[in-house]
Order: structure tokens, then C-alpha cells, then sequence
């Protein structure tokens, strides 16, 4: 089993920065990906950035060109910068965990609590 613990969000306004962190440990195996997914009110959860173990990043639409994801895997930790934030990315920001061949199933792997970021106009 793997924990995550997720800091870093808050109230920016637009056109402002903040970073996320995600922590994880427990049972750390080779072949992982890390992810950050989001929520906004009144919408579906999904994907905003993931990354493999091996450095391969992937991004949702709506956020390339502001948001990175990078990662060290000597402390197991996920890092989402993000920049030109604007009040549609406010949302509940998740974090997870999961190996490669079960990341389709939102059902495995694990998931933090949440962390809120809230963009004002």
C-alpha cells in the first residue's frame, strides 16, 4: 500500500503561480506513475498531469504550457507548478499513485486527500 500526502494549495489570484507536492511511501514499486487529477465545482474529476518513473511526462490540454510535473524519485515526490493560473482552474487538486498497467482503472492505486486551489478573478 502506498500513502500520499499532498501540500501546496491555496488562494492565488489570476494570472498568479502555486505549487503543488505530493509525497509518496509505503510500498514504492519500479514502473509507477504519479498524477495530479482536479475537480472543479460541478464537474467530473480528471486528468491534469502525469508522470512516469522514468521522467515521461503527460498533460491535460487545458494546462499545457502553464503546468509541469516533475518528480525525484530518491524522496518519492511529485511536484505540479503551475503558472498563469486562471479562476477556471479552481478545483479540489487530487493526487495518485498507480503502476503502469492499472492507471486506465481509476479504481487502483491510491489517492491523496485533496488539496484546494482557488484562482479569484
Amino acid at each position: 500500500q502506498v500513502q500520499l500526502m499532498e501540500s501546496g494549495g491555496g488562494l492565488v489570484q489570476a494570472g498568479g503561480s502555486l505549487r503543488l507536492s505530493c509525497a509518496a511511501s509505503g510500498s514504492i514499486r519500479s514502473g509507477n506513475v504519479m498524477a495530479w487529477y482536479r475537480q472543479g465545482p460541478g464537474k467530473q474529476r480528471e486528468l491534469v498531469a502525469a508522470i512516469t518513473d522514468t521522467g515521461i511526462p503527460n498533460y491535460a490540454n487545458s494546462v499545457k504550457g502553464r503546468f509541469s510535473i516533475s518528480r525525484d524519485n530518491v524522496i518519492n515526490t511529485a511536484l505540479l507548478q503551475m503558472t498563469s493560473l486562471q479562476p477556471e482552474d479552481t478545483a479540489l487538486y487530487y493526487c495518485r499513485y498507480c503502476l503502469g498497467y492499472e492507471c486506465t482503472d481509476w479504481a487502483s492505486g491510491s489517492w491523496g486527500q485533496g488539496t484546494q486551489v482557488t484562482v479569484s478573478s
